[in-house]
């Protein structure tokens, strides 16, 4: 699954065109490398996503193409 969509349907950002803008700047990582959108996520990847002064750091646990807002916290674990 693209990195755009992932950061959607996980909830961690609210609209894809967003999450298009944070990594087209740089605030997205994966794996320790600075991601574009188009990156492909996998389960068992590290995003670490810049929020101003603050970063989150996520492990991706699954992939689902849609999601409820109540399961969207079981594709991804807070490290």
């Amino acid at each position: 699954m693209r990195l755009d969509k992932f950061l959607k349907v996980s909830r961690l950002i609210k609209r894809r065109t967003v999450a298009n803008e944070a990594c087209d700047a740089g605030r997205v990582t994966v794996n320790g490398k600075v991601a574009k959108a188009s990156v492909n996520v996998k389960a068992g990847d590290i995003i670490e996503i810049q929020f101003g002064t603050r970063n989150v750091k996520v492990e991706v646990l699954q992939i689902q193409e849609t999601t409820k807002k109540e399961d969207a916290k079981e594709m991804f674990r807070y490290l």
